[in-house]
């Protein structure tokens, strides 16, 4: 995944260019670009790292021109190199791109365009799109009918905006978000709210197969067939107050303490919105749940409490495992689509697939302005408002939140617990971190790490796992503890590190007779409870809840933050893990 942004008013378009890339950095963090449009000319600049790095050796928002595009890459194709950067440019330098998504077909018509004489400067898919779009325009067309021309040649899920030489910006979407802002003062063309948020809160959502074109101050959006499409302006919530790190030293220690708000947040919804999910959801002979990553991990526990408190059956699917598994969908069936940015391919993938099959899209979502939103019969939001850290935090508790509100909805309020009781507890997780930095500095140098957890705390294991991963650069793995001497225990010695997920509920004493065959074999047993043990090492205490359900948004925190300073014992950027983006919408 990148992000993109183009920008045309009145204002010098570098520094907001520069501007809106770091604020939508997480979406790629490979390389950074910007091309500008000045005088009759397009000028490029544009290098490997982050965005504060590399402008602070080109001077990137000190380019002149109030017309530009700009660019931060995840790379898919080609290595993370200068050349590969976006923007990219044709034979005659009168054409910038920069893209979002993959070009399936670029092989053969990268061969194409090479057997007419065009010579390429990158190992990138992307650069064909800028060849073709220099080509139907060379050819005597207007920039409306190359933009047709060149969209209806590639194959793939793809978002792009093309600067043309007399300073026209263009964009087009497929199966990739794009979004355009209204200002007062001009426009914006974006992979993300985010990216013109700071500017303007007016969005327009452009659907598959819309291009646009802002010539002149004049914009004019049209399908790939060109005829005119008209959507409405709408108005983004989100508040600007929660981009800002504050007095946090990385977005994901900020997002981690943001809990003790947005676990209350997730519970406020439009009573409306609310009981036609509930009834879609109740009414379904078949329920299939999916998500990817930290998503999927919600989706395992909502099966559990639909089956333990309400008393339905219900199967959950990866989202990449899809196109296997929900093969027997039909008009009856319901699809719960879970996912913080509501852009993830594998997702709206999923959500294609149940929607050509006639069955109902429902989805719990961080942003209702998302393609997953606007695809689903009722979705139902978060309310976790920006969450710029990759490694998910706040939206992984807000979506069990959501959960345990529906679940007792459907068990007519069945869960006895007061929603401001593990609010509360929240709170206390968070102003006890002593015991988990402790921790932290006995596990720095580990290299492997396991996690065990029954019943409801076994999708915690595998979260933890992956937060591990992800935050910390450690082997770490979630494992069912009833399944521990089926196999894993052969892996439990000295220097091993196991962490044991276990309050006290029924699941308490035959995982502490885990915690025991684990011991004896020599492995550092660490105890995440709300009652301390003497087979722990170390004892992380949670506090104790009177409804056990709830367990799984008390003991996931401790595990955000062991992750979190693990990183910043290995020296790792928490907020930008190596290789990953906040939301993946490649394949």
């Amino acid at each position: 995944m990148c992000s993109i942004i183009g920008y045309k008013g009145k204002n010098a378009a570098a520094p907001i260019l520069v501007d809106s890339l770091k604020r939508m950095e997480y979406r790629g963090y490979d390389s950074v670009g910007v091309a500008t449009f000045d005088s009759g000319n397009i000028l490029v600049r544009k290098g490997t790292g982050k965005v504060i790095e590399v402008n602070r050796n080109l001077n990137i928002d000190q380019m002149s021109g109030k017309i530009g595009i700009g660019h931060t890459r995840w790379a898919t194709h080609g290595g993370v190199t200068d050349k590969n950067a976006h923007p990219h440019s044709a034979c005659k330098n009168n054409i910038a791109v920069v893209h979002n998504g993959i070009i399936e077909n670029y092989k053969e018509l990268k061969q194409e365009l090479i057997e007419v004489g065009h010579t390429f400067a990158s190992e990138t898919d992307s650069e064909v799109i800028a060849h073709l779009l220099e080509i139907h325009f060379s050819s005597g067309n207007n920039i409306k009918q190359a933009m047709i021309d060149t969209c209806k040649r590639l194959k793939g899920n793809y978002a792009f905006v093309a600067v043309f030489q007399d300073g026209t910006i263009c964009g087009a979407r497929y199966e990739e978000p794009l979004v355009i802002g209204v200002a007062n003062d001009g426009y914006f063309v974006s992979s993300d709210v985010l990216g013109f948020l700071q500017y303007t809160d007016k969005a327009i959502f452009l659907e598959n197969g819309d291009i646009c074109i802002v010539d002149n101050s004049k914009l004019e959006i049209f399908d790939f067939e060109g005829r005119p499409i008209a959507h409405p302006i709408t108005q983004v919530a989100w508040e600007l107050g929660d981009i800002d790190k504050g007095k946090y030293a990385h977005y994901t220690l900020k997002e981690i303490n943001d809990q003790r708000l947005t676990v209350v947040h997730a519970g406020r919804q439009d009573e409306a919105t609310m009981e036609k999910f509930c009834n879609i959801l109740a009414s379904a002979k078949d329920i299939y749940i999916t998500g990817s990553g930290t998503s999927y991990h919600s989706a395992l526990i909502f099966k559990h409490m639909l089956a333990r408190f309400g008393k339905i059956r219900a199967e959950t699917v990866m989202s990449s495992e899809s196109q296997y598994a929900l093969a027997s969908m039909d008009s009856n069936s319901v699809l719960v689509a879970i996912s913080q940015s509501g852009e993830t391919a594998d997702v709206l993938d999923s959500v294609r697939l149940a929607k050509n099959q006639g069955a109902n899209v429902l989805s719990i979502v961080n942003v209702t302005t998302s393609s997953l939103a606007r695809a689903s019969d009722a979705y139902l939001s978060t309310n976790c408002g920006p969450e710029i850290g990759v490694a998910a935090t706040k939206s992984f508790t807000g979506q069990l939140a959501l959960i345990y509100n529906v679940t007792d909805r459907l068990c007519k309020n069945c869960l006895e617990t007061e929603k401001a009781e593990f609010a509360v507890a929240v709170e206390n997780i968070i102003a006890n971190q002593a015991s988990i930095i402790k921790v932290a500095e006995q596990m720095k140098d580990a290299s492997d790490i396991y996690l065990l957890g029954r019943s409801l705390h076994y999708p915690i294991a595998l979260e933890g796992a992956l937060k591990l991963k992800e935050l910390a650069y450690v082997h770490a793995e979630g494992i069912a503890a009833g399944e521990l001497k089926h196999g894993p225990l052969a892996l439990m010695e000295k220097n091993t590190f196991v962490i044991m997920i276990n309050p006290r509920d029924a699941t308490f004493n035959d995982t502490i007779s885990n915690a025991h065959e684990i011991k004896a074999r020599g492995a550092t047993v660490i105890g995440i409870s709300d009652r301390k043990d003497d087979v722990y090492d170390y004892w992380i205490e949670i506090p104790h809840l009177k409804e056990e359900a709830y367990y799984p948004i008390v003991e996931v925190i401790p595990l955000q933050i062991l992750a979190y300073q693990l990183a910043l014992a290995k020296n790792a950027d928490p907020d930008y893990p190596r290789n990953l983006a906040k939301s993946v919408t490649v394949r």
